[in-house]
């Protein structure tokens, strides 16, 4: 099993990027969507989300509100933005170029 710092550099921005585009969710419930539809391989740890959410929040891809999880307690919401939605385009197409690029030395070495 992948441990975070095996993930490709600015992987896990993709994935909680790509999380949120199907509607707003606090950070534990992020990464529990991503392990759930991983099955289970990609497991974020707290202390590598959390940051990275803040780093999201502060270059506008994200925004944020206070509310309440199912649970009954309060949590922050995470929500993309249309500035996240580009920039979550622009790394899906990086991703596949690199992605093709590698797939092509792999068979052909």
């Amino acid at each position: 099993m992948p441990k975070e710092n095996d993930f490709p550099a600015g992987a896990l921005v993709m994935l909680a990027l790509r999380v949120l585009q199907s509607g707003p969710l606090h950070g534990y419930a992020i990464a529990q969507r991503i392990r759930t539809l991983s099955a289970d391989v990609l497991q974020i740890e707290e202390g590598s989300l959390y940051p990275a959410l803040q780093k999201m929040l502060f270059k506008g891809w994200l925004s944020s509100e206070w509310g309440v999880s199912e649970t009954g307690r309060r949590v922050r919401v995470y929500r993309l933005t249309a500035s996240g939605r580009k920039q979550l385009r622009d790394q899906l197409a990086q991703h596949e170029t690199i992605l093709s690029a590698i797939k092509a030395v792999l068979r052909t070495a």
